[in-house]
């Protein structure tokens, strides 16, 4: 008898790819680390085209979406196994350090989509206290 573990019919179809979905959508991979001057986040995109792509930055949210299309179909007869995602995908990532949006950079290459955001100089001010005076 069962002990009333119901197993995923989708696993074995989806492989390790089904953590990345999210609704109609799939979610690319993304490293996010800071140099001395910029925030950096680096996405996994590999068939993406750039003209399929769009990078938008919202306050501090940096979104990248896009499609990546299937490859032309061959004569398949039977799939064995499918873990590339295709279709529309969406990454929407919230940047805690603050940065100048206007000098916001995207390259993409060899698969990778590199953003670049710069780091906003601090500004320091002094701040002047303000005394009561005694009444004498």
């Amino acid at each position: 008898m069962s002990q009333g573990r119901h197993e995923d019919p989708f696993a074995d179809f989806y492989g390790e790819f089904r953590d990345r979905l999210q609704g109609d959508r799939w979610r690319p991979d993304v490293d996010i680390f800071e140099t001395e001057k910029s925030v950096v986040v680096r996405a996994e995109l590999a068939g993406v085209r750039g003209e399929d792509l769009r990078v938008t930055v919202d306050g501090d949210t940096l979104r990248i979406s896009g499609v990546r299309l299937a490859p032309e179909p061959a004569d398949v007869v039977r799939l064995q196994q499918m873990e590339i995602a295709t279709g529309p995908f969406e990454r929407r990532l919230n940047i805690a350090i603050a940065f100048d949006r206007e000098g916001v950079t995207a390259h993409l290459t060899d698969g990778f989509l590199t953003v670049k955001l710069p780091k906003r100089a601090r500004v320091e001010r002094s701040i002047e206290v303000v005394r009561e005076m005694d009444d004498e």
